[in-house]
């Protein structure tokens, strides 16, 4: 399954990263998010961390949904989706490899939201830059777990991408916060140990979505009863 997955994350970031399909889109979304958050400060005014913390994750969540459409859209758009289907792979490893690829690229977004939301809203990263990195990928992958999972549903219905945000963003809450409050406390320099409980929270939401994608993935994908 691995193998498989892999080539199928190669496929798709080869695709996104040729012409920059899918990522654009998703950092122009995001960069305008910022800096509209950061009109409602005065000039000079810095904004709290907690608050900055708070709109990094929202344009990466708006930007999830973008780069998930995009992901699951390829086959579409090539009718390529029956072959996937067709292939000795498991279905499992469709998910695994959309996943994959999703975290690259949100994580690729993320790289131009950081510096912009420091710029735009005044902050100052008192905290270690690589604890910042750790964060940011255990929360990533979570929401890339269930953004593939769910992306599923969109296959083949144009109608069915609002469906996708509605069931996406209230399961995305509880990574979401505990993303918002690690990240601040990277920002203002106290260490992860005032926030333990929420390091929990992603290695569980991490965890139980990885592991709900492996069992309903193929019947979401499929299409099966």
């Amino acid at each position: 399954m691995l193998k498989a997955a892999l080539a199928i994350a190669r496929k798709d970031l080869s695709l996104a990263l040729s012409g920059a399909q899918g990522l654009v889109q998703t950092v122009l979304l995001g960069l305008l998010l910022i800096f509209i958050m950061s009109l409602s400060r005065e000039p000079g005014e810095l904004s709290p961390p907690l608050a900055a913390a708070a709109v990094f994750w929202l344009a990466t969540a708006f930007g999830q949904v973008l780069i998930f459409n995009f992901l699951y859209g390829l086959e579409e758009a090539e009718g390529a989706r029956l072959g996937l289907l067709l292939s000795p792979a498991p279905a499992q490893a469709v998910w695994l490899g959309k996943a994959l690829s999703g975290w690259v690229l949100l994580f690729c977004c993320q790289m131009v939201f950081a510096p912009a939301a420091v710029a735009f809203l005044g902050q100052t990263v008192a905290g270690s830059p690589l604890m910042g990195l750790a964060v940011v990928a255990a929360v990533d992958w979570g929401l890339c777990a269930l953004g593939s999972l769910l992306g599923a549903l969109s296959v083949g219905k144009s109608s069915r991408e609002s469906l996708l945000t509605v069931i996406l963003f209230p399961l995305l809450v509880p990574a979401l916060l505990a993303g918002i409050r690690l990240l601040e406390t990277v920002i203002s320099g106290r260490g992860l140990e005032a926030v333990g409980a929420w390091t929990g929270t992603v290695v569980a939401f991490d965890a139980v979505f990885t592991a709900a994608a492996l069992v309903l993935f193929p019947f979401l994908y499929t299409g099966e009863e």
